[in-house]
C-alpha cells in the first residue's frame, strides 16, 4: 500500500464500485455513494446505489445489486462483500488489510493523509480582508482559523493554494479611522472638537495620534471651526455629518492629508499581520484595492458591463442591472459625482482573480454577507466568466462566554475583544481549534472557561493529551519510530486494536472529504475520536510488555496514532505537544 500518498481505501472502493456499474448499467448518471455503517455487522462500507439505480432502469433493485457485485474486480483488500435487504452492498475489509494502515501512516509520516485529488488545480483561497481599521476581533479570529485551516487541507488534498488577504486601503472607512486619528491628534494639542459618536472611539486612535504628535509635533494642526459650523447635524444626519467632516479633513490638510491616512493603513495593516502571524496565520498575497484604481481596471470592468449591456442610467447614476441574475434589485456601480462604489471595484477585484488564472476561487465572508452573493455572481455571469469558479463559505460570527454569561463586543465604540485578548487568554491552540470545531456557517458559542480547562471535556486538550501521552511512551521505550517498521502488526486483533486499525483508516478520507465539502471541522470530529479510542486503547491495555513481538506491534499502532494526530493538529494549525 505505501505510496508517494496515502491509500484511500473508500476511494479504492468506490473506483471499484464505478467501474461495476460502467458494466451493469452503461450510461447511468447516479452516483456512487458509500457509507460506513453504524452496526459493524453491516461492513466497513455500505452501498445503497442500487436503488436509486433500479427505479430508473425498472429492474428489481437486489437482482441489479447482484448484478453489480458479481462485475465487482477482485480486490486484495476485501474479505468479502454481502448483499443486505432490498439491495445494499456490504463490503468487508480484511482484517490485515486494515491494519497495513499502521505500516503506511510510520512509512510516510507527515504525508500520510496527503493526496492527488487536486493535482494539477490552482486555488485562491481569499479570508479574513478585514478593514483595517483598528485591532482584528474575536470575529475576525474565527474566519482567519477556518481560512487557514481549510488552506491547509486543500494544499493536503494537492490542490495548488493561494492564499490571499484583501487590502480595503481605498474606501470611506479608511477615511473614517484617518479623521479620527486627525481629531484624536487636535485634542492632544487642546482643540475641543466634539468627536463624533459614528467614528473609530477605540485607545488605538489615541495612541496613533500620539505618536503623530510625537513624531511630528504641531504640523498637521488646523484650525477647523470655520469649515466645522456648517456640517449636518451629528445628532439627526451622522453619516452626512461624517462625510462633511472628511471632506474638510482633506481640504484643510491638502497634501497632508495623505500622509495621516496611510500612516493609520500602515499601523492597523502592521498590526493585523502581526496578529495574524502570531496565531499561526499567513499569506502569500496582500492585494491592494487602491491597486485596481491605479491600473484602471475598476474602470475597464465597469466598462466591459456596459459592453456587454447590464447597465443603465439613472439619475445620473451607473446602476448594474443585477435583478437579471437573481438580485433583490439593482446595484449602482457609479455614483452621479462619478465615484465608482465598493460594489464596482468588488466586481474589478473578481475578475482580476479569473485572469490570474485560478481554476477555483473560494470567498470566506462573514455570513452577514450572504446577500451580497448573487450579485457578485450576477457580475461574474454579465462579465462573460464561469461564475461556479467562485464559491462563498460563509463564517458565523463567534459569541464569547465567561462563567455562562455572555461577553459583549461593538466594532466603533472600541467595545471589542481583540484577537489579541482572546489568544492571550485562551492560548493560540485552543483558540485555533475551537474556532473549527463547528461548521463555519453554524452559530459558535465560545466557551472561555472550558478552552481555558485542562479537563477531558476541552477537546484540544483531550486530543494534545493523547499524542503527549504516546510520547511518554515511546520516551519510556527508548527506541523510536523509525526501528518500528518491521513489527509484526499480525499481533494487533484485540477490538481496542481494530477499533484504532480502523479509525487510522479513515484519515485520508477525512482529509479528501474536508477538501471536498471545504470542511476543516471534519478533521477536528476525527481527531477527537481518534483521540477517544486511544486514551480507551491506553486504559485497557500495557504497550511495554516483556513479549518483544507484542510489544512492537502495540508501539508500531500507538505509533500511528502519534503520526495522524500531529498530522491533523497540523492542518488546525494546532501543536501536538511532547510533554503536558
Amino acid at each position: 500500500m505505501t505510496s508517494s500518498h496515502s491509500f484511500d481505501l473508500k476511494g479504492h472502493l468506490a473506483r471499484l464500485l464505478a467501474d461495476a456499474l460502467s458494466r451493469v448499467a452503461p450510461g447511468s448518471d447516479v452516483g456512487v455513494a458509500l457509507e460506513r455503517p453504524k452496526l459493524a455487522s453491516h461492513g466497513d462500507f455500505a452501498s445503497s446505489v442500487a436503488l436509486p439505480l433500479a427505479k430508473g432502469l425498472g429492474r428489481n433493485p437486489r437482482e441489479l445489486a447482484e448484478a453489480i457485485v458479481a462485475a465487482l474486480a477482485p480486490s486484495p483488500y476485501l474479505e468479502r462483500v454481502e448483499l443486505a435487504g432490498p439491495g445494499f452492498i456490504n463490503f468487508f475489509i480484511r482484517p490485515d488489510a486494515v491494519m497495513e494502515v499502521v505500516r503506511q501512516a510510520l512509512s510516510l509520516g507527515s504525508r500520510f493523509g496527503r493526496s492527488a485529488l487536486g493535482a494539477g488545480q490552482k486555488v485562491q483561497v481569499e479570508f479574513v480582508s478585514a478593514n483595517p481599521t483598528g485591532p482584528l476581533h474575536v470575529g475576525h479570529g474565527r474566519g482567519a482559523a477556518f481560512g487557514a485551516s481549510l488552506a491547509n487541507v486543500l494544499a493536503a488534498a494537492g490542490f495548488e493554494v493561494t492564499r490571499e488577504f484583501y487590502v480595503n486601503d481605498a474606501g470611506r472607512q479608511m477615511d473614517i479611522l484617518a479623521l479620527s486619528t486627525w481629531l484624536r491628534y487636535l485634542a492632544l494639542h487642546d482643540f475641543a472638537i466634539p468627536f463624533p459618536a459614528n467614528a473609530y472611539q477605540g485607545g488605538y486612535v489615541i495612541a496613533m495620534a500620539r505618536q503623530i504628535q510625537a513624531a511630528h509635533g504641531t504640523r498637521y494642526v488646523r484650525e477647523p471651526a470655520r469649515v466645522w459650523a456648517d456640517a449636518p447635524s451629528a445628532a439627526t444626519e451622522p453619516e452626512a455629518h461624517l462625510d462633511h467632516l472628511i471632506a474638510a479633513a482633506k481640504s484643510l490638510l491638502g497634501a497632508d492629508y495623505a500622509y495621516l491616512h496611510d500612516f493609520a493603513l500602515t499601523e492597523q495593516l502592521g498590526d493585523a499581520r502581526d496578529d495574524l502571524a502570531q496565531f499561526g496565520v499567513t499569506f502569500d498575497a496582500w492585494f491592494s484595492e487602491k491597486s485596481l484604481f491605479d491600473s484602471r481596471l475598476v474602470e475597464r470592468a465597469v466598462a466591459l458591463l456596459g459592453q456587454n449591456g447590464h447597465l443603465y442610467l439613472q439619475d445620473g447614476a451607473q446602476w448594474f442591472r443585477s435583478t437579471a441574475f437573481g438580485d433583490e434589485k439593482d446595484r449602482v456601480v457609479r455614483r452621479e459625482n462619478g465615484q465608482y462604489t465598493y460594489f464596482a471595484s468588488d466586481i474589478a477585484y473578481h475578475l482580476n482573480k479569473y485572469e490570474r488564472g485560478f481554476d477555483r476561487i473560494i470567498d470566506i465572508w462573514g455570513a452577514d454577507h450572504h446577500g451580497y452573493i448573487p450579485r457578485v455572481r450576477g457580475a461574474l455571469q454579465a462579465l462573460g466568466l464561469d461564475a461556479d469558479k467562485l464559491t462563498v463559505a460563509l463564517v458565523q460570527f463567534a459569541v464569547l462566554y465567561r462563567e455562562g454569561k455572555k461577553v459583549s463586543m461593538s466594532t466603533r465604540s472600541g467595545e471589542f475583544v481583540t484577537l489579541r485578548e482572546l489568544r492571550a487568554e485562551v492560548g493560540n491552540d485552543a483558540a485555533r481549534f475551537f474556532y473549527v470545531l463547528r461548521k463555519s456557517d453554524q452559530h459558535l458559542d465560545f466557551d472561555l472557561d472550558l478552552a481555558k480547562s485542562q479537563s477531558n471535556e476541552n477537546p484540544v486538550y483531550y486530543i494534545q493529551y493523547a499524542h503527549a501521552r504516546i510520547a511518554s511512551v515511546f520516551e519510556q521505550w527508548g527506541g523510536a519510530i523509525e526501528d518500528l517498521g518491521d513489527a509484526p502488526i499480525e499481533r494487533l486483533a484485540s477490538p481496542y486494536e481494530r477499533a484504532l486499525g480502523a479509525r487510522l483508516a479513515q484519515y485520508p478520507e477525512t482529509v479528501a472529504s474536508a477538501a471536498k465539502e471545504l470542511a476543516p471541522h471534519l478533521v477536528a470530529y476525527y481527531l477527537k475520536e481518534l483521540a477517544a479510542e486511544f486514551h480507551s486503547y491506553y486504559n485497557a491495555e500495557q504497550f511495554l510488555v516483556s513479549d518483544e513481538a507484542t510489544r512492537h506491534a502495540r508501539l508500531a499502532l500507538i505509533g500511528a496514532v502519534r503520526v495522524v494526530l500531529a498530522s491533523g493538529l497540523s492542518l488546525l494549525g494546532v501543536s501536538a505537544p511532547q510533554k503536558m
